[in-house]
């Protein structure tokens, strides 16, 4: 009895931790091996839902040409979901908000804004703004974050 109900419990348990695994946001993260904050976006990224596959790159000018990022929204690093770029310090509801605009080619939070995720500083922050990309080439602010 007690050995059936070890198993059930560790069944439930594996089970649950499959269910919760399967509902994790994939997302690539393309970033160089040295950049701190790019490993405190992938953090923010992670307790959001999201399962990241962390990419070491060498050449990340290259990663950015590669997937259409124009070099006025350029970050540290970068990211693909859903075949979109997401470039720099993103928030992650904008990232969440991405996959559902099919009229943009990615977002991008240019700069490396302080107060950004992965860039928080001792309460301080800029004002930034995440931009959107449209396939007509167009940059649209896609949301405002003010300084606090």
């Amino acid at each position: 009895m007690k050995n059936t109900l070890r198993l059930t419990l560790l069944s439930a348990l594996f089970m649950t931790t499959l269910a919760q695994a399967a509902e994790l946001i994939p997302i690539d993260v393309h970033r160089d091996a040295n950049c701190g904050c790019c490993k405190k976006w992938i953090a923010h990224l992670e307790s959001n839902g999201f399962k990241v596959n962390d990419h070491v790159e060498a050449n990340m000018s290259e990663v950015k040409q590669r997937l259409g990022v124009a070099p006025h929204l350029a970050s540290c690093h970068t990211a693909v979901i859903d075949g979109k770029f997401v470039e720099g310090h993103v928030p992650a509801e904008q990232v969440l908000a991405l996959r559902k605009r099919d009229d943009l080619l990615g977002v991008a939070a240019p700069g490396m804004p302080m107060g950004s995720p992965g860039m928080e500083m001792d309460g301080m922050s800029d004002a930034y703004q995440v931009i959107g990309l449209t396939r007509e080439g167009q940059d649209v602010v896609v949301a405002d974050y003010p300084a606090h």
